[in-house]
């Protein structure tokens, strides 16, 4: 990862071996994510190891469009509010927030960061369906996003 990218995840530890480890695995298919921009891969093997179906098809995308751009993130994102439910099918329902009034995006060509001013849209909420699969590891199947949501502004 480059240096210029840091995290603050304020999640907390739930006590739940299954929870807690429901946590990690959408901390690391969130840094996998990031990863993947900045090698400019989109269909990089580390998200898609943490994805399966809308969810890997929705970070696809999300990749292709700084690649598009020739950019990745820099700075720093903070991670927070978070609720993990483990359901009775076997899959586990993930909500927190996101902080990006740290973050920007830098372009490849010139080095330049877009620094931008914090707005609502700078805060964004996150719901998502994960599943533990064969290996152990908790993928994340469907995830939505709400920029701008009053439950995860300051």
């Amino acid at each position: 990862m480059p240096s210029d990218i840091t995290y603050e995840f304020e999640w907390q530890k739930t006590g739940d071996p299954q929870k807690d480890a429901v946590l990690n695995d959408a901390e690391q298919r969130i840094k996998a994510v990031d990863m993947a921009i900045a090698k400019q891969e989109p269909l990089d093997k580390a998200y898609r190891l943490y994805s399966e179906g809308t969810a890997a098809a929705g970070s696809q995308e999300y990749i292709q469009e700084f690649v598009d751009h020739e950019a990745r993130t820099t700075g720093l994102t903070r991670y927070y509010n978070e609720r993990v439910d483990l359901k009775g099918d076997g899959t586990a329902a993930l909500v927190y927030c996101e902080d990006q009034s740290k973050a920007f995006n830098k372009f490849l060509e010139t080095g330049k960061t877009d620094v931008t001013p914090v707005t609502k849209d700078s805060y964004v909420a996150y719901a998502g369906t994960l599943r533990k699969n064969d290996n152990g590891v908790w993928v994340t199947e469907r995830l939505i996003s709400e920029r701008g949501s009053e439950k995860c502004r300051p």
